[in-house]
């Protein structure tokens, strides 16, 4: 499996000594899905409030053809470029209906997670023997770095999920300002954007009476405490999450709720809590037509097409370069 990025381990330690000295304190969301992590994940995924998978899963089904379409247009073999590949459940769809189809093609899987590329790699050669494979570790922004590598082949890049959320309009304009740039006139970019509506619903999605999602936002203190031999106590921080329906933003923190001092002992950090003080652990940004057109035209890219689930809640957008 390739390995271009420096190691998960230190570049954990470096985010968290970032985020926990920063005023205000924040922490990576993306370090959040370590194993136990992407066990939590998985039940919020099926949890009935986190509309965001079924929506997207409902697209990918009915519009498969049309989609894949676009995808093998010139007859030619392409590589499939999955930008946070995860378990790689929705993406499935396509890649079944490309099989289908008689459509050559290589799977290229990237994620942060060797535990989760793994995974995927296994079950896709037990469920899909012909399909072409190759995984990369690694994060999205250490991948831009080596994409321009494959540019004698057509390129299909998929970013679903709406993973772009996790990052502020600036930062999601640089990182798209990133893909054009190593996308070649015939390649395609394939993105899931969650739309606004209405604010309960949004919620609700990161907020659910079970308590899974403030398990899985909790999950990256007890990371730290086991790979970084911290002392933080989970049960102390009290989960909370905000949307703001004029920004488009939903907002997940830890509180703290009381003053305490957590030793982190790998990083010789002494870091003091107040009373209801605040770590940032996930962005998730909502948008709609307006926004995707303002990232896209800034990045150098235009709609193609776009594709919608029946309620509109969520929406995939296929561009290509101006």
């Amino acid at each position: 499996m390739p390995n271009n990025s420096i190691p998960e381990e230190s570049s954990f330690a470096n985010a968290v000594h970032k985020g926990l000295t920063a005023n205000p304190k924040y922490l990576p969301s993306r370090y959040i899905y370590d194993e136990e992590g992407g066990a939590l994940f998985q039940k919020i995924m099926e949890l009935p409030e986190y509309y965001l998978t079924r929506c997207e899963k409902e697209i990918l089904e009915e519009h498969k053809n049309k989609i894949c379409s676009y995808f093998y247009r010139d007859g030619g073999v392409f590589n499939l470029v999955e930008l946070g590949a995860g378990d790689g459940t929705k993406t499935e769809i396509l890649l079944r209906n490309l099989i289908t189809l008689g459509v050559s093609f290589r799977y290229m899987p990237v994620d942060i997670s060797r535990n989760a590329l793994e995974g995927l790699k296994g079950r896709l050669k037990d469920e899909m023997p012909s399909l072409k494979v190759r995984p990369w570790e690694g994060t999205y922004f250490e991948m831009l770095g080596q994409i321009e590598e494959f540019s004698d082949t057509r390129k299909v890049i998929l970013f679903l999920g709406s993973n772009l959320g996790n990052m502020m309009h600036p930062e999601a304009r640089s990182f798209l300002q990133g893909l054009s740039k190593a996308m070649a006139p015939d390649d395609y970019l394939f993105i899931g954007f969650d739309l606004k509506k209405h604010p309960q619903k949004i919620l609700d999605a990161y907020n659910d009476p079970k308590g899974v999602t403030a398990a899985f936002n909790k999950n990256i203190l007890r990371r730290i405490n086991r790979e970084l031999e911290a002392d933080f106590a989970p049960e102390k921080f009290l989960h909370w999450e905000t949307y703001n329906p004029e920004s488009g933003s939903a907002r997940s923190y830890l509180v703290a709720t009381e003053a305490m001092r957590v030793r982190v002992k790998a990083l010789g950090l002494n870091i003091d809590f107040k009373p209801w003080e605040s770590i940032q652990t996930e962005l998730s940004q909502k948008y709609d037509d307006e926004i995707v057109a303002w990232l896209a035209s800034g990045a150098g890219l235009e709609v193609v097409d776009s594709f919608s689930d029946p309620e509109g809640y969520f929406r995939d957008y296929l561009f290509r370069k101006t």
